[in-house]
């Protein structure tokens, strides 16, 4: 007889290879890190003996599950952030707490919570993108498990970059260290387009074709994603991507929530294949992915859990049965994507979608024993049916939970076995989890409670202070605006016209200050509008000082470009109140006896106030320039013709609630 490590013997061996052969009463012969045999028990035994012999009776025997997407180390930051769009989940809470707190030591505890978590649910495989994944990487090799591990790449810095130079100088080193690992199959991983640029991605695609390796990317994950593609390049998501030649690597492509036929026509010819992450889609809001038609289209598909950030579990009998499901009913046809073929993209399939589809997916004499065995026979499992061969995936994949998991191999090594963890120590796992938790708790618990330091946290903003002199008064006669425009002090530099719309954020909190959200539009002489700009500055309700009871000092502590849409920052700030404003404004720019002022004229609107105002500010930057420049706006007060009774010191927000009391 021959001799094998560890013959797996008895149970229904559910194969999933070429002819989806299911072998009742079964044995699996297991030598090294490789299947040696699969067949009838009978037949098996009487050829093979192992050093070890696991009774599998009224149990399944399947290949370990092939998870096609997900940020491993993100386990610390489950829960963080729930019920939130993804672009408020992402750049209002992900992206700063990374910033703080994402380090080698944070990936692989992280990742290897992860491990623990795949394990028990039968995951033997799966694919990542994230940073340090060198460390990544390390945890998931020590843990046992299979792992196609991107790299992250992005033209901002990163946890473990300050530019995408760095980042590509890491990804290198990683292809190389980790080239021909047993488990590990290091890649390349541009996060995403709008993250990159289309020269980051040319140097992703080189490098990933120079090492062989699979470039991991989020493709038309969000419509905004695809919204701003055609915006910008006049073509879809998938189409612009294909027009700088990505797909002349290996490309794994996430989510592909928004592609149309076209598109899914273009990833099948250039060999792409797809991560499907259903769940995450769908709490996320980002919609459903037409899976239905990239099958039919014969594209390879692999079903992915994404993070446990965002889904906030990495249970692949979940996704499994989830995307069965929502395919039936986007397509609204019972019969789309049935069992066997939902199992298939988490096997099979899942492997080829990951490039290691020679390697793993199937029970088949000469791949690698990545396997799992499960209950067959669970309360929440019975009866069961045998007139049909097909019964026994619609038992996986609709009643089968990961608790069902009993036994776990990969690469011929036992990673569970009657449901203990045999290469990661899960309570020091935990324990240390929960101690980051806390942290991060104390760092966010800080900064919710300062709105400055929310500002500051979503990054882009110019962390800079802004103090101006400035003077609002009632202007009964608009004629009196030529005494100034003309008078010989004056030089006008610019002359604009605006229509502006105010969105002020008031919190609990009045020393916190006011959140201004502010579009700008620009007129043109006839009064239409030739560009927009959005602005975002955290004002102070409370005058600094005041000069000849006629100027104010104001203080502005923060002012910058808005890069995201009202709703992003009203989601994210979380006002106690909201109170709009929108005026009409001409503006000049002029140099009174050689000092820069600003004069506005304006006409509110909304609110509704009676009258035009004139404004005259400047900004300061000590106190005697603000003296002197308090002293030259009450000049201009007089060459105006206005004295102090015209003056009003509330803000036009104010102004309203002030007039009627």
């Amino acid at each position: 007889m021959e001799k094998v490590d560890i013959l797996l013997s008895g149970g229904s061996i559910v194969t999933m290879n070429e002819r989806f052969d299911v072998i009742h009463d079964g044995a699996l012969a297991i030598r090294g890190d490789s299947i040696v045999a699969v067949g009838p028990r009978a037949g098996i035994e009487a050829r093979y003996e192992g050093a070890e012999k696991l009774d599998c009776t009224g149990r399944i025997i399947m290949p370990g599950l092939v998870n096609a997407h997900t940020h491993a180390a993100m386990t610390l930051l489950r829960g963080l952030a729930d019920d939130l769009r993804l672009d408020v989940w992402l750049l209002g809470y992900m992206m700063p707490v990374e910033r703080e707190f994402v380090s080698a030591e944070f990936c692989r505890l992280g990742t290897t919570l992860a491990c623990a978590e795949m394990i028990r649910s039968g995951v033997t495989a799966f694919a990542d993108m994230y940073y340090h994944e060198a460390e990544v990487a390390q945890a998931t090799a020590d843990a046992g498990v299979r792992g196609v591990l991107g790299q992250t790449v992005l033209k901002f810095p990163s946890p473990d970059a300050e530019t995408f130079e760095d980042s590509l100088a890491y990804t290198r080193r990683f292809l190389t260290d980790w080239a021909n690992h047993p488990l590990i199959a290091p890649a390349v991983a541009p996060h995403a387009p709008y993250s990159n640029t289309d020269d980051i991605l040319h140097r992703c695609v080189e490098l990933a074709k120079e090492f062989d390796a699979p470039l991991l990317i989020h493709l038309a994950e969000m419509r905004r994603e695809v919204d701003d593609s055609l915006r910008d390049s006049g073509m879809t998501v998938v189409t612009k991507q294909d027009s700088i030649n990505l797909f002349d690597a290996k490309v794994l492509a996430a989510h592909c929530v928004h592609i149309d036929q076209n598109e899914i026509h273009t990833l099948k010819q250039r060999n792409a294949t797809v991560a499907h992450c259903p769940q995450s889609n769908l709490k996320l809001a980002s919609g459903i992915a037409p899976v239905a038609a990239m099958l039919k289209a014969k594209l390879t598909v692999g079903i992915g859990t994404d993070g446990p950030a965002s889904n906030n579990d990495l249970d692949m009998f979940e996704e499994i049965r989830l995307a069965a499901i929502l395919a039936k009913t986007q397509a609204n046809d019972p019969t789309v994507l049935p069992a066997r073929e939902a199992l298939l993209m988490a096997t099979r399939q899942g492997a080829e979608a990951l490039f290691i589809g020679d390697k793993t997916g199937s029970l088949t004499p000469g791949k690698r024993a990545d396997l799992l065995v499960m209950d067959a026979t669970p309360v929440h499992n019975v009866p069961q049916f045998e007139r049909d061969p097909n019964l026994i995936y619609s038992r996986i994949v609709y009643a089968g939970h990961s608790a069902d998991v009993r036994h776990v191999f990969c690469n011929g090594r036992m990673l569970l076995r009657d449901r203990e963890l045999l290469t990661i120590d899960e309570a020091r796992v935990v324990e240390e989890a929960q101690a980051v938790a806390v942290k991060i708790d104390a760092f966010l618990r800080a900064r919710e409670q300062n709105v400055l330091g929310k500002l500051v946290a979503i990054g882009g903003l110019q962390r800079s202070e802004s103090f101006e002199v400035q003077m609002k008064a009632a202007l009964p006669d608009e004629s009196a605006l030529d005494k100034l425009l003309l008078h010989p002090d004056v030089q006008i530099v610019r002359a604009v016209h605006y229509r502006q719309f105010d969105t002020y954020f008031l919190f609990e909190d009045e020393s916190q200050g006011r959140v201004r959200y502010r579009e700008d539009d620009l007129l043109d002489e006839n009064g239409e509008m030739i560009s927009a700009r959005t602005r975002l500055t955290l004002t102070m309700p409370v005058k600094e000082r005041t000069f000849d009871d006629v100027a104010l000092l104001s203080r502005s502590r923060f002012i910058a470009d808005a890069a995201q849409p009202l709703r992003f920052y009203r989601e994210y700030f979380k006002p106690e109140a909201e109170r709009e404003l929108e005026k009409d404004r001409r503006r000049w720019h002029l140099l009174y006896q050689g000092v820069l002022f600003y004069l506005n004229v304006d006409r509110v609107i909304k609110p509704a106030l009676p009258g035009t105002f004139v404004e005259i500010k400047s900004r300061t930057w000590s106190a005697r320039d603000a003296e002197v420049k308090a002293e030259r706006i009450s000049d201009m007060l007089r060459i105006l013709g206005l004295d102090p009774s015209n003056v009003v010191k509330a803000d036009y927000l104010d102004w309203q609630e002030l007039a009627a009391q």
